[in-house]
């Protein structure tokens, strides 16, 4: 369990880094300290399931994205869920050019 906690405050670092957002940014949309969000990111606190909810909405990913990206035993599942959300906000004539694209990488 002390890897998951560990790469929780790296992915949680990586993530707010990819979004653009400081730690006082993540502090204030989650009504928590930017020390805290410190302590998360250097896995010396652990969010609770409710604030990882938040933050996995705040950096616009699925709590199961955030998780499977975290612990491998959810991974497929996490991969799953991601494309499936991606498709989602595609236009009809991107799904159609991406699945043609994925036909080819599955006929290899």
């Amino acid at each position: 369990m002390d890897d998951f906690y560990a790469n929780l405050g790296k992915k949680v670092k990586e993530l707010r880094i990819e979004n653009g957002l400081t730690q006082n940014q993540v502090a204030k949309a989650l009504n928590v300290t930017p020390g805290y969000i410190s302590n998360v990111e250097n896995n010396r606190s652990a969010m609770t399931l409710r604030l990882l909810m938040y933050y996995a909405e705040l950096t616009h990913v699925s709590l199961d994205a955030l998780i499977g990206s975290i612990d491998s035993e959810y991974e497929a599942t996490a991969l799953d869920y991601e494309l499936n959300d991606l498709t989602r906000r595609m236009t009809d004539e991107d799904k159609r050019k991406l699945v043609k694209t994925l036909k080819i990488w599955v006929r290899r």
